[in-house]
This record gives C-alpha cells, sequence and structure tokens, in this order.
C-alpha cells in the first residue's frame, strides 16, 4: 500500500496537525513514585500543538485550554455547528490570532482515591505515591487543592514555578474562603453556561 503526501493528494492547505496527550507524568519529582495523578504542573500539563490553515506559524498562546475544547474545535474546523450544550469553547480564535475576550481564567482538576480508612483491614501500608480525593483549582497564576481529608495546599507558581513552597496556612481567611468558594463553584456546576461563568476566577 502506498501512502501519498497531502500534497499530493491536494488537501494540505486543508488539513490541520494536532499533537497532545492525556496527561503529564512524574517521575521522582517531589520524592513521590512515578505516576500522573498529582495537582502539580507535572502532570496537569499537556502539550498542545496545532499547525494549520491561518494558524501563524511559530506562535504561543498563553489562555487556559482544556481537553473538553478539543471536541469543539475540531467541529468547528470542520464547518460544523457546535450544540449549545457542548462543554468545552472552540480555541478556532485563539489558533487564528485573535483576541480571547472573555476567556477562561481557571481550570478545574480532580482525582478521587485512594481513600481507605485507618481501620480497613483492606488498607495498604505501603505508599504507592497516588494522593488521597481533591479537588483543585489551577490560574495562570497558583495552584490551590482541597483533600479529602481537608489538608490545603496552595503555589504561588509565579514565585515557585517548581511549586516547592506549600503557603496555604499563610493566607488570609478571607482569601482562603474566596478560594473555596471559586472550587466549590467549578466542581459543582452542572451546565455549560454554569461552568463556563465559573472557569472565570479573579487572582
Amino acid at each position: 500500500m502506498r501512502f501519498f503526501p497531502l500534497e499530493d493528494s491536494g488537501v494540505a492547505d486543508d488539513t490541520y496537525f494536532v499533537f497532545s496527550s492525556d496527561n503529564g507524568f512524574h517521575l521522582g519529582e517531589y520524592r513521590l513514585a512515578q505516576g500522573k495523578q498529582t495537582a502539580f504542573d507535572t502532570d496537569v500539563r499537556v502539550p498542545l500543538v496545532i499547525a494549520g490553515p491561518a494558524v501563524p506559524a511559530g506562535s504561543t498562546r498563553t489562555e487556559i485550554v482544556q481537553n473538553i475544547d478539543l471536541a469543539p474545535t475540531f467541529q468547528r474546523l470542520a464547518g460544523g455547528t457546535v450544540a449549545s450544550d457542548v462543554n468545552g469553547r472552540s480555541i478556532v480564535p485563539l489558533l487564528q490570532g485573535q483576541p480571547a475576550a472573555n476567556w477562561r481564567t481557571a481550570s478545574l482538576i480532580e482525582h478521587h482515591g485512594p481513600d481507605a480508612a485507618d481501620d480497613d483491614p483492606d488498607a495498604q501500608t505501603a505508599r504507592d505515591g497516588r494522593p488521597t480525593t481533591y479537588e483543585a483549582l489551577r490560574t495562570a497564576s497558583y495552584t490551590y487543592v482541597e483533600y479529602a481529608n481537608c489538608e490545603r495546599e496552595y503555589y504561588d507558581r509565579l514565585a515557585d514555578p517548581y511549586q516547592l513552597n506549600n503557603v496555604a496556612a499563610q493566607l488570609p481567611a478571607a482569601r482562603r474562603a474566596a478560594l473555596h468558594t471559586a472550587l466549590q463553584r467549578l466542581r459543582d456546576c452542572h451546565t455549560h453556561e454554569a461552568c463556563w461563568t465559573a472557569g472565570h476566577v479573579t487572582a
């Protein structure tokens, strides 16, 4: 079987190339066993590289994009109509270098389990690197994490890009309350519009 180049097929000018991944992965960072289930950037950030018609060569965008944005993006690129109740937003305007008016400022990160009780006879005694259940809020400048065991983490990634200093306990009470409320709104939203609104978190 012979595969013809896109140019020979006459579709090169109508083809988009998309490279991404399903998750990050840590290999020894933070003295943790290898894995992919923490809220650290090693695990939650993934590449997204797109080339194609009307995409400026060498351009980089800093807006927060999630995997739920891929389906509506592909629909738009294919000339389809995106249903009003679809989660995520098309990033075609971002690809084309247009301003990102009112784009989301935060993403929700979730992980479930293991959550075995201390008296569970099946509880594992050896730590395997998996964190307990948590929800996290990630913006362009910070990561805030709430664990099911009531522990909290806050990393100022501008001052601490490697997320080494958890300063949650040093935050003013009003700031902690605002972070908790913002995280709850993202965690508990159920409709497309409600989740899009909840994704606009102030610094």
